[in-house]
């Protein structure tokens, strides 16, 4: 089975594929938590693809430093490598459905699995940004994985302050000459296209416009591995950009336009984020209690501590109302919602803060043992921590969220 095999054209979601009135309707609110049967399927394959083909390696991949190719081109071969990009290049789901894949995949490794959001994220922007021609050049690529893609926003000296991005796209002739660095790239060196924001205009966001520029092009090449906490899988660097010449039809939609591409991007790639951490924390939690049920102090199980059990409760609770709230966060996203910004920023901010405190406490409850790398807590843990951190810290997410409160108020 592929994802999306069975599901209808973007655009065209029936009742089937949207919460039904299985329970109380008040007015025009309509609750309905269950997944449909094709969702459930989705996230049971995917889960048990996490559990069979990357949680066992996820400790060598991190200790040899690469991303695992033939993995992501299996997971290509499921469909998950263009999860919401329309179904004539891509399988068509919508993000509540790649909310499910994310999570199921990171309960075997998040590093991975969040790299893979990126490369989604990108293929999303060329497909609902990008002319046919675009289209049909990458989406293919992009969905079989023969190409792997990378977003570059971030820079040295503008981290949240995204919009002050001093990297420059010229014209030159029929083209762009670009020049600066971006930091933090995940899939530096490894991935085969990058989607560079760059300053085509003035200074603000106005002047910024998303670059398509394939490795190999003459002036770009990639800064050291950075070495991280986490993420370690990941390869992370400087892109470099030096002269880098490219054609106009390497522009990504309109001139100026970029910053609000990229934010848009943002609001999905903030669930997905808030996906991988979930997935990740849950893995902690069932290794706890698995740990707990096999050890014994006191001449008890640890299960049988009422202090302990409370600790698994309140885990448990933590993760089920950060599962509700993300999956909400999904639905207004894909109903196009007015406050749908608003949701992903408060479901980012949540779900990750969520999701690092059970690992955390997960780490707690295995004593020296969860410090130690063979029982897989450790990782967890530092892998977590960065999701806080990226697609906007979580400080940012306040703000958003603040503004647009105050604004609905106003």
């Amino acid at each position: 089975m592929r994802v999306g095999q069975a599901s209808r054209p973007v655009g065209e979601e029936s009742a089937a594929r949207r919460p039904t009135a299985t329970g109380r309707d008040f007015g025009r609110i309509v609750l309905d938590f269950a997944l449909t049967d094709e969702q459930s399927q989705i996230f049971t394959m995917a889960r048990d693809f996490a559990t069979e083909k990357m949680a066992p390696h996820a400790a060598r991949w991190e200790d040899e430093k690469a991303l695992p190719r033939e993995v992501l081109t299996e997971l290509a071969g499921l469909g998950m490598a263009a999860i919401y990009v329309r179904d004539d290049y891509g399988s068509g789901l919508s993000r509540l459905d790649a909310a499910l894949i994310f999570e199921a995949l990171s309960y075997g490794d998040p590093s991975v699995s969040a790299f893979l959001s990126i490369h989604n994220m990108v293929a999303w922007m060329i497909d609902s940004f990008g002319s046919e021609e675009q289209r049909a050049e990458w989406l293919p690529k992009l969905a079989s994985m023969e190409k792997v893609a990378s977003y570059c926003l971030t820079e040295p000296g503008s981290g949240s302050d995204a919009a002050a991005l001093r990297t420059s796209a010229k014209p030159n002739g029929n083209g762009y000459v670009l020049n600066g660095t971006k930091s933090f790239i995940s899939g530096a060196g490894f991935s085969d296209l990058y989607v560079v924001m760059a300053r085509t205009g003035d200074a603000g966001p106005k002047g910024i416009s998303a670059i398509l520029v394939e490795n190999g092009t003459e002036g770009l090449s990639f800064g050291a591995l950075e070495k991280k906490m986490g993420w370690v899988a990941q390869p992370t660097a400087e892109v470099r950009l030096d002269g880098c010449s490219v054609p106009g039809g390497n522009l990504l939609g309109e001139v100026g336009k970029g910053f609000a591409y990229a934010m848009m991007g943002l609001d999905g790639g903030r669930l997905n984020i808030s996906a991988c951490a979930l997935g990740a924390a849950q893995a902690a939690l069932d290794k706890s209690i698995a740990y707990m049920q096999d050890r014994q102090a006191f001449g008890k199980s640890l299960t049988e501590f009422q202090a302990l059990q409370f600790r698994l409760a309140d885990m448990e609770t933590e993760l089920q109302a950060a599962r509700i709230f993300l999956r909400q966060a999904a639905w207004k996203l894909d109903t196009k919602a007015p406050d749908a910004t608003k949701h992903c920023a408060m479901a980012k901010r949540f779900v990750t803060d969520a999701s690092f405190n059970v690992a955390n406490m997960a780490l707690q409850l295995h004593g020296g043992y969860g410090y130690l790398a063979d029982y897989g807590i450790e990782k967890i843990v530092r892998d977590l921590r960065v999701h806080q951190i990226l697609e906007g810290t979580n400080e940012i997410m306040r703000m958003i969220t603040a503004r647009a409160l105050l604004a609905e108020h106003s």
